[in-house]
């Protein structure tokens, strides 16, 4: 261990009595470990899960005072790793960031090294935190469709396609090729998905409402889902021979009630996809895709900035449905 002596400004969330306040605190970092880095945050992003910690959701963070934000990208001011220098610019998401360790909500972070990716040569830091962990698990879940799936095979159907996993993989499968089908329960948000490259439109009450059968007309080669619940189990019934499916997200429902016919008289793959933990070779192969082939414009999805000042406004928003696209937090200004 490291004497290591930062004084801080952080979002930081505190449990009073059974409830959770938030404010802006200065907060200190003392020491470092072997094989940890501090890094230095320039921007961070705002996540569902980012709000579930800053609402006092003990299932995500355990103790409290803390410091939300599973997003960081900045400078490494010290390092005690062999793998990465002082100056080097790095992305840090998933892993435990911003769950029980403090995370990209706050000018400075403490992590081990191996939580670490270069920044990619050819994407700002604004860039990565527009694509974030919601843009990762998005790649992630590209990554394994287009293993199995041609664009020749049929339409692909991504649901929660104005959140922050589903636009980026929209505008990724739009941008290789790929007939998208964007679910959504946002009529008026039609022309926006349509700008990501979606050549059709699913409201999300109409998939909903699918007839309650074991297996349903085939209407797709392969799907994203990101929701769970009723709209996962009919994109399955309604998924084409041998065509695949990725899930990585359950905020409508985490159980699926469906029967075994779709994996075994069509072939359907379920494919999940676990951001947190994914292995670290896939993830630097993952960022690579995201800043050079599968590059998406900023122009193309929706998002706005902020400062610490104002999350707490936005994390309200997120936490009621009513976020459209990417939250950056700019710690620079």
């Amino acid at each position: 261990m490291k004497e290591l002596s930062r004084k801080y400004k952080a979002f930081r969330v505190e449990e009073i009595e059974g409830k959770f306040t938030s404010s802006i605190k200065e907060v200190e970092i003392n020491s470092i470990e072997s094989g940890e880095i501090l890094v230095k945050v320039c921007y961070s992003s705002l996540n569902y899960k980012d709000a579930l910690s800053a609402s006092g959701n003990k299932g995500v963070t355990r103790n409290y005072p803390h410091t939300p934000g599973i997003d960081a990208v900045g400078v490494i001011e010290h390092s005690e790793s062999q793998d990465f220098t002082v100056g080097e610019e790095v992305i840090v998401t998933s892993y435990d960031l911003g769950m029980n360790t403090d995370g990209g909500f706050g000018e400075y972070i403490k992590v081990p090294s191996n939580w670490a990716v270069k920044l990619p040569q050819k994407m700002t830091m604004q860039e990565a935190m527009l694509i974030g962990t919601a843009g990762l698990t998005a790649g992630m879940s590209v990554l394994r469709l287009v293993e199995l799936i041609t664009p020749d095979d049929g339409k692909i159907v991504v649901s929660g396609a104005t959140g922050g996993v589903g636009s980026v993989a929209v505008a990724i499968l739009s941008k290789l090729g790929y007939s998208v089908v964007a679910i959504t329960g946002k009529e008026s948000e039609t022309e926006y998905l349509k700008g990501l490259g979606a050549s059709e439109i699913l409201l999300r009450s109409e998939i909903e409402n699918f007839k309650n059968r074991p297996l349903l007309k085939p209407l797709f080669a392969g799907g994203i889902d990101t929701v769970g619940g009723v709209i996962l189990q009919n994109i399955i019934k309604s998924t084409s021979a041998l065509g695949v499916v990725t899930c990585c997200g359950n905020v409508a429902s985490p159980k699926l009630e469906l029967t075994v016919f779709p994996f075994i008289l069509k072939g359907v793959s379920l494919i999940g996809i676990d951001s947190q933990n994914y292995p670290m070779k896939y993830r630097k192969k993952v960022w690579e895709l995201l800043a050079e082939e599968w590059k998406v414009s900023q122009d193309t999805l929706a998002y706005s900035e902020v400062t610490l000042e104002g999350l707490e406004e936005k994390i309200a928003l997120i936490l009621d449905g009513k976020i459209k696209g990417r939250t950056i937090v700019n710690l620079k200004a």
